[in-house]
């Protein structure tokens, strides 16, 4: 999604969302439950209908107050909106009506700004001179709070170059300048240095400008995908006979660190690249040419190591599911048309790797994957899998791929139809996949890191994944335990760090009502924030959940009378008392039996934190920080993962050798040397901190051999003096839509067949985003709140 302050939100029109209700009311649903390890302050929820629960009062008076209404009165058939900068209060609203003609299109935009986090809109469309702003290039935010924004407009045929709108003041004024080249992407800004830009244009070049878009220098021509490194560094891609597509597996991969004035070739025989933490990953053809491998680089390419994963062939693929400094969630497809591949977790060097979890869910149908990072709590992933029976079944890890297990049963709840006992059976989460196959899901799972534990995400209690209208679901602990929050399904936002939560049901019917709880979901008030119900497209919070502000938006009217419209309402007047000490409680993370002495360690420490009660009727503030304080563990074989060549099999804790690798050395190639591995199956998890305790025995023998991966062609790897690059004829060009910092999504080469389980009842033969064949080696960014997963057609590092 990009940086925190540059999320984006797009309001779809196709199908009004939305709940009708009744005035302001009180509904009750109970969650007679603290946080885990003590802490909670236990607000006991009435029946329905009961008394009010939480003490809120004056809710009309200060909430009809401070809503306000915003009509956009311009033909238009989509929004997008971002945040520019962080607490700034800025938000760019861009509406645009485009019909296709024979041979273009005819299409019209608008640009409204606020200044006070959507209260009041002012048109500002002479400032980019009424042009018409190409939504698929969307607005490029700029890093922190730089106040930078660059928008893309569109020009008529036959024009040497693209056009450009440049703001430096929080769009306050915008300058126009005209493109050399034609641009086939968004503009991407350096991470530390906003005056920076990279660009690639339609006929494959590589531009960069160094004054923020001012001036522009073509730095190589033949590249297919260019990317920002550490420092000033750009790595990039190049075809060298035909074009990107006719040369996958050929590519060479380069980097310069002066903006080109030199080049080094750091790799050849390139399928595709990416970055992930301060990983540099490639997805190398093999000599055989019908293989691949991923080779990994910790000195941005100057030295490489195989990575001990399996190959892949050219109906398979590899992706990254998440990486940062010291650890790699790297998925691996299984051969055939299966849509499930293997998790293998790597060491800190990501170069030896273990297998985490089989029968992975990552589909052919468009290349979805449910995999999700909690961010509210440290080593927390949920997924889904694929179950022999060809269900769908999720499965949470709270040690960073260590182990997995099923979700918890959530109290008072009543095992489905999919399950084989009405007692017996877990929570199954709908995340991206459900959403891809067009099931009642309107938003994936949410979390927030300073929203300490909670996670929201809608779900079904049975067997396995139902196609069932689902409902919505939370946790107060990571994951560990659940509740339901809301009956069907919702779209929701995390406000003021989680001291308050929005909700708004999806229904097909105009919408009048939003619903808030001041205490994690037990009680829920609802508010009537206009008398004429909207069709309602979507929730807007600015990104980092400190807001204390929430935007609904729809529109009203028939598609030619159409007008957008936004309610934006400050919930900073009902909860007016800031929260003071006594409002808080100390809370013990992945607590489950406070008798005895480990309770709570997790990755080798445990940590206390200072949460909210839920009992306080109050505003955590902007300033809000999450305070904690870490005690380390002894070492148990719970902060160990299975070494290379074993796994833990499905709802066991021991690791097992590999089948296929018993009775065999385990031997693998290490900067330029053979190395002989000696374990007992177990290598600590990346980042545990663990001291003392178990130490199961593990040893690394150098074998004085002398071993490479001639993959790389490493004779060849040789820096370019030239500050001129070679001119190659550009054959074809490869049609890509890349949005920086996004997840890319690939499509088996040899595919088209569709799973048949369980899901497949409602299935949508979705075409793939992604350019075909192409791994996914970078890291999909989380899906902000108020913002849209943006589907890249860039490498998916395979």
């Amino acid at each position: 999604m990009g940086p925190r302050g540059a999320a984006r939100l797009a309001l779809a029109v196709a199908l009004a969302l939305g709940a009708a209700g009744a005035a302001l009311g009180l509904r009750h649903r109970a969650r007679a439950r603290a946080p885990r390890g003590g802490g909670g302050g236990g607000l006991t929820a009435a029946a329905a209908g009961g008394e009010a629960c939480g003490g809120l009062r004056g809710v009309p008076a200060a909430l009809g107050n401070n809503t306000h209404q915003c009509v956009f009165d311009d033909l238009s058939g989509s929004v997008s909106l971002s945040w520019v900068g962080d607490s700034t209060g800025v938000i760019l609203v861009l509406t645009t009506f485009q019909v296709p003609l024979v041979i273009m299109s005819f299409g019209q935009s608008k640009l409204y700004r606020s200044e006070d986090y959507g209260k009041t809109f002012k048109d500002i469309t002479s400032l980019i001179n009424n042009t018409f702003i190409r939504t698929e290039f969307g607005m490029a935010i700029g890093p922190e709070n730089s106040g930078k924004v660059i928008l893309t407009g569109d020009v008529s045929g036959g024009s040497r170059g693209g056009r450009i709108f440049r703001s430096s003041d929080f769009a306050k004024n915008f300058v126009q300048t005209d493109l050399p080249f034609h641009p086939l992407v968004q503009i991407t800004y350096h991470p530390q240095n906003s005056s920076c830009l990279l660009a690639l244009s339609t006929e494959n070049g590589l531009w960069v400008s160094r004054d923020f878009g001012e001036t522009w220098e073509e730095i190589h021509k033949a590249v297919c995908l260019a990317k920002w490194g550490a420092n000033d560094t750009i790595f990039f891609t190049t075809y060298l006979n035909n074009s990107c597509k006719a040369d996958l597996g050929l590519l060479e991969l380069k980097k310069t660190s002066d903006f080109g004035k030199a080049f080094k070739v750091i790799g050849t025989k390139i399928y595709s690249f990416g970055l992930g933490g301060r990983f540099l990953f490639a997805s190398v053809m093999t000599e055989k040419g019908t293989t691949r491998r991923i080779h990994v680089s910790l000195d941005q390419g100057e030295t490489w190591n195989m990575a001990q994963l399996p190959s892949v062939g050219h109906e398979q693929f590899y992706s990254i599911l998440a990486a940062n400094d010291d650890l790699v969630f790297m998925h691996v497809d299984e051969p055939g048309d299966t849509g499930f591949g293997t998790i293998y977790t790597s060491d800190d060097r990501g170069i030896v790797y273990s297998k985490s979890l089989e029968r992975h869910l990552y589909t052919t149908t468009g290349g979805e994957t449910d995999f999700t990072n909690v961010t509210s709590l440290r080593g927390i992933y949920i997924t889904s899998v694929l179950s022999e029976d060809n269900s769908i079944q999720s499965v949470i890890t709270f040690d960073r791929g260590g182990e997995w297990v099923p979700l918890r049963k959530p109290k008072n709840t009543t095992c489905d139809s999919t399950a084989r006992s009405k007692e017996e059976c877990s929570l199954h989460i709908h995340a991206s996949y459900s959403i891809s196959q067009k099931l009642n899901v309107p938003m994936a799972p949410l979390s927030e890191p300073n929203a300490v534990g909670i996670v929201i995400a809608h779900g079904s209690v049975g067997g396995a994944i139902s196609v069932m209208s689902p409902d919505v679901y939370i946790s107060d602990d990571g994951g560990y335990t659940w509740a339901r929050m809301l009956e069907g399904p919702h779209h929701y936002a995390i406000l003021d760090s989680g001291g308050l939560i929005v909700a708004i049901e999806h229904t097909s019917q105009p919408v009048n009502i939003i619903e808030f709880s001041t205490d994690e979901g037990q009680c829920w008030y609802r508010y009537a924030f206009s008398k004429d119900p909207i069709f309602f497209t979507g929730l807007a919070s600015e990104p980092g959940a400190r807001s204390m502000n929430v935007s609904i938006w729809g529109f009203r009217g028939s598609f030619l009378s159409r007008k957008w419209v936004s309610y934006t309402i400050d919930f900073s007047e009902l909860l007016s008392r800031t929260c003071e000490d006594k409002d808080y409680t100390i809370w013990l993370a992945h607590s489950s039996n406070p008798s005895i002495p480990s309770d709570g360690c997790i990755l080798g420490y445990k940590e206390q934190y200072r949460r909210l009660r839920k009992s306080s009727v109050c505003q955590n503030g902007r300033d809000y920080m999450v305070t904690k304080q870490p005690t380390v563990c002894p070492c148990t074989l719970e902060d160990f993962l299975c070494d290379f060549g074993y796994y833990r099999p499905e709802n066991q804790s021991i690791c097992v050798e590999q089948p296929e690798l018993k009775g065999h050395d385990l031997e693998f190639c290490l900067y330029g040397r053979r190395e002989l591995l000696k374990t007992s199956g177990y290598r600590k998890i990346p980042g545990d901190k663990c001291l003392g305790g178990e130490s199961p025995s593990r040893q690394e023998t150098d074998m004085k051999k002398k071993c490479t991966s001639n993959f790389l062609n490493p004779s060849q790897l040789a820096a370019s003096t030239s500050s001129t690059p070679i001119i190659l004829a550009v054959v074809a060009v490869l049609l890509i839509t890349v949005v920086a910092g996004v997840l890319i999504i690939k499509k088996y080469v040899c595919g088209g067949r569709f799973l048949v389980h369980r899901y497949s009842v409602l299935r949508q033969h979705a075409e793939a985003n992604g350019v075909e064949g192409m791994d996914a080696l970078d890291p999909g960014t989380p899906a902000s709140k108020g913002g849209y997963h943006d589907d890249s057609d860039e490498d998916l590092l395979e």
